[in-house]
């Protein structure tokens, strides 16, 4: 696959940044609930909080909607994120909450979507766990097992019977959820926030937020926003401040790319019927989709730990574009030849236990960590609820089940750089020796 054109993108591939950026702080302000972060998380609670009367500020560094919400591979999930296998052993009873809420979350998000009319070129095809071999197959049975048994919809085939590309064995469908563009939602909502009655402050980045009295003080380069509540809806950025829970996530940065346009003749030929997302059963997924331009976007399949904040400001690693792109060529061989057009990345939170978690450090400071890959539809759903839980002072069930009365978090195992490399070389071993190579060759159909 070629990789020697690739235009570097700093923001995203799906859409170019807006034009109207919005003021940042200036003076102090004040305010009855400050949202921190502008992305599709905070974006929801602050759009909740506006349509339940309360005087909310929103404070973003860049501009609402920057960042991972409008970087991701575009797939809504209608199941929890993480391994499931490893999260029913240690997380059983919480099963059937976490498989209530990612449903729950799905349908949240397609509800806005057509309640706000937003052209996100959102298709409701289901999202698949795509095996590429039979030990892969074989975990995935075992998954669906675990996500039937907790209430989830889901059903496993063949690649012909879910119609994902012939290379792969077979999968598992998520039922519910489906693709699209992120960059046009998270544009979207940014649309709805700016015609609500919500103050946007863009282009400011916070310095520090600490407690004066029973408020809390977020303070700026050049102001300060008082305010009665405060919620934390920075996703991997939250660390930079004393108040954010010890360990509460750690940062990874991931790539996505985008191929060239292909010929849709040659896109048919692969079997990929049903549109479906694909994200592989590595214990590092990779993930695969089709665009309405004739293009793939992938990407994944090797983590990058932030160690220090501020996080910095990058873009993706070339040699991490070249190891993508020698995976693509793998799982879809008749492409080979095919160039990688564009790519991106950005920085994610990953909670030690992979399940999505909010909560309240004292009885003002709120936060949630909702992302582990499956953000785009968790992350708008828990905001909602968090604005709902400060207006109304008690939670919903799907918040109770992902929440901590506590905000203690155990140090994350393996999430460290030795570790991210240990997992990475393993996946790297199993498709070595798994006949996964063999599979997808065996699947391609030649074209002329």
């Amino acid at each position: 696959m070629r990789t020697d054109s690739v235009a570097y993108e700093s923001f995203s591939g799906w859409v170019d940044a807006p034009a109207d950026l919005r003021p940042g702080v200036d003076g102090d302000v004040t305010c009855q609930v400050a949202v921190i972060g502008g992305g599709i998380g905070g974006m929801s609670t602050a759009l909740r909080l506006a349509q339940r009367g309360q005087d909310v500020v929103v404070v973003e560094a860049e501009f609402c909607g920057h960042g991972s919400s409008s970087r991701n591979a575009g797939q809504l999930a209608g199941a929890p994120g993480g391994d499931l296998q490893l999260l029913n052993l240690l997380s059983r009873k919480k099963m059937p909450g976490m498989m209530r809420l990612a449903e729950h979350a799905a349908h949240h998000v397609e509800d806005f979507i057509a309640k706000h009319d937003i052209e996100c070129e959102y298709e409701a095809t289901g999202n698949a766990f795509a095996a590429v071999s039979r030990g892969q197959m074989g975990r995935v049975r075992r998954v669906a097992k675990i996500v039937t048994r907790a209430g989830g919809h889901v059903e496993v085939g063949t690649a012909a019977e879910l119609g994902i590309p012939r290379g792969f064995v077979g999968g598992m469908r998520e039922m519910i959820g489906g693709r699209m563009n992120p960059g046009k939602f998270s544009l979207g909502m940014r649309r709805v926030l700016l015609d609500s009655s919500a103050r946007v402050f863009e282009q400011t980045k916070v310095a520090d937020v600490a407690r004066d009295g029973d408020r809390v003080v977020v303070t700026t380069a050049h102001g300060t926003v008082r305010a009665d509540h405060v919620v934390l809806a920075t996703n991997a950025f939250a660390g930079e401040w004393d108040i954010t829970p010890k360990h509460l996530s750690v940062p990874i940065y991931v790539i996505e790319v985008e191929t060239e346009p292909i010929d849709p003749a040659r896109i048919a030929a692969l079997g990929w019927t049903s549109g479906m997302g694909l994200v592989t059963q590595h214990a590092i997924m990779e993930n695969y989709r089709l665009t309405p331009r004739n293009t793939i976007v992938f990407g994944v399949r090797r983590l990058e730990r932030g160690t220090t904040y501020p996080l910095p400001a990058k873009t993706p690693d070339p040699g991490l574009v070249e190891e993508l792109a020698g995976a693509f060529a793998t799982r879809f061989p008749s492409l080979a030849d095919v160039a990688v057009d564009r790519a991106w990345g950005g920085w994610i939170a990953i909670t030690s236990s992979w399940l999505p978690v909010a909560g309240r450090v004292g009885d003002n400071v709120h936060y949630s960590i909702a992302c582990n890959g499956h953000g785009l539809a968790q992350a708008p759903y828990v905001g909602t609820l968090i604005a709902d839980a400060i207006v109304d002072g008690e939670l919903h069930e799907d918040l109770r089940t992902l929440w901590h009365d506590k905000p203690r978090f155990p140090r994350p195992m393996m999430m460290g750089r030795p570790g991210l490399r240990t997992i990475w070389a393993i996946d790297r071993f199993n498709d070595l020796v798994n006949g996964s190579r063999r599979n997808a060759r065996r699947g391609a159909v030649p074209t002329g």
